[in-house]
């Protein structure tokens, strides 16, 4: 962007603090995204995983729809994570011509393990921050689920 249109930008209002929030958003889950119990695994994968783990039994149109993607991108995300071990097919209890999506033990743990390592790398961090900060940053994550929702 050149700085002519940088500066017509700037005009405009919440501008500064859209390019604060997008980048300390992005830059908090790059360093997230790094402490995966495996870096093999995409972060499309991960994200399917997890939401699949905390909501199982889904057929494939109901978790592309969630991650906002299409069935068939979808579809090669799970053939990709059953390959792996991690999900397991099988036919819906009424309807045999849908196919329902569960994790496996060593899905679940995945998932798990990915979580406990987050965790383990960020709760040092929020520990060090004073407790306004940490009162202010409750109230910025609540914002911020909203702002992923709209």
């Amino acid at each position: 962007m050149s700085d002519t249109n940088t500066g017509a930008l700037r005009t405009v209002p919440h501008a500064q603090l859209a390019t604060d929030v997008r980048q300390g958003v992005l830059r908090l889950s790059r360093r997230l995204r790094q402490q995966k119990a495996d870096t093999h695994v995409s972060d499309a994968q991960m994200a399917a995983l997890g939401f699949l783990l905390q909501n199982e039994p889904l057929t494939i149109g109901a978790l592309s729809e969630h991650e906002g993607v299409t069935p068939p991108s979808m579809n090669r995300t799970v053939n990709a994570l059953v390959e792996l071990g991690f999900v397991e097919r099988s036919a819906h209890a009424d309807d045999r011509r849908k196919v329902m999506l569960c994790t496996t033990p060593a899905g679940a743990n995945f998932v798990l393990e990915t979580r406990r390592r987050r965790d383990e790398w960020l709760v040092p961090r929020l520990a060090k921050l004073s407790p306004d900060e940490r009162r202010t940053l409750t109230e910025a994550t609540r914002i911020l689920r909203e702002l992923g929702r709209s």
